[in-house]
């Protein structure tokens, strides 16, 4: 199974232009993937630097018609023009996909720092007879106590999807809303994190949970135990870094461990301000 993490930009590139079709090609030309999480992605947003308001998650799934599209809404408003206008995550699995969540992370207010909503999308993807959880995500990026707050809320949404498999196995309301489907323990949370992996939220992120709940694990430490993280912004000069930093983070669960065969990032591509990341596993 391979997984990518890019932050997209809604498609913006380092030339400031706005091309889906090359963010669709850089991803054919780095492999053939089962699972793409792309954050940034956008709808009906023209006052987004060089967007046209296109609809990029429609254009990405025309793009990718193989796999099964899923977007995760974390900004909705009314544009000028009285449709809605939106902005978040999207997950497209060519495995198939089970239940979906799509989780509003916490919002807390803070007068002098500029913010916005965030989201998490949780999947249930399966390969053959076994399953599992991917998540992605975008945190937020001004402020350490609101990344801290939504760190607490995954933490808190994964302990809650581990309780879930000792729930009874209900057979009543068969095919509605209140049938029991799989939610595995087993789990990959990836996405633009907005910290750098030396930060403080990585340990909270990483720190062990009670008995019975696997822990996250950072993928790339666990290959290369004693070298840094590769940058994932700043390799291409922006002005949000002063330095190039690792903030695009894939963490595993436990029982994935053994099976983590790669993670590897494209330093080479222009078409985002970030670069994509990726990992296969046996």
């Amino acid at each position: 199974m391979k997984l990518l993490s890019w932050n997209i930009q809604w498609g913006r590139g380092m030339d400031g232009i706005v091309d889906l079709n090359r963010v669709l090609n850089t991803i054919r030309t780095l492999d053939m993937f089962d699972v793409i999480c792309l954050q940034e992605v956008a709808i009906n947003f023209p006052g987004l630097a060089g967007s046209q308001g296109e609809d990029q998650f429609a254009l990405l799934s025309q793009g990718l018609p193989e796999y099964t599209g899923i977007y995760g809404i974390a900004t909705d408003l009314p544009n000028a023009k009285g449709g809605r206008s939106y902005f978040g995550n999207a997950i497209f699995s060519r495995l198939p996909v089970g239940q979906v969540w799509r989780h509003l992370m916490p919002w807390v207010a803070e007068e002098a720092v500029p913010s916005m909503q965030r989201v998490l999308i949780e999947a249930v993807v399966h390969s053959g007879s076994d399953a599992l959880r991917v998540l992605t995500t975008h945190l937020e990026y001004y402020s350490q106590h609101q990344r801290e707050q939504q760190i607490a809320c995954i933490r808190r949404l994964h302990a809650e999807a581990c309780a879930m498999p000792r729930r009874a196995q209900l057979n009543e309301e068969q095919g509605g809303p209140f049938e029991v489907h799989a939610r595995p323990v087993n789990a990959i949370l990836c996405g633009d994190m907005n910290f750098p992996a030396t930060a403080g939220e990585r340990l909270q992120l990483l720190a062990p949970f009670d008995s019975g709940i696997p822990d996250f694990h950072d993928a790339r430490t666990v290959l290369f135990p004693d070298e840094p993280h590769m940058p994932t912004v700043g390799i291409h000069p922006v002005d949000f870094v002063d330095k190039p930093e690792c903030f695009d983070h894939i963490f595993i669960t436990s029982d994935l461990i053994n099976h983590l065969k790669m993670h590897r990032v494209d330093i080479e591509t222009t078409a985002s301000d970030h670069q994509p990341v990726w990992i296969e596993l046996r």
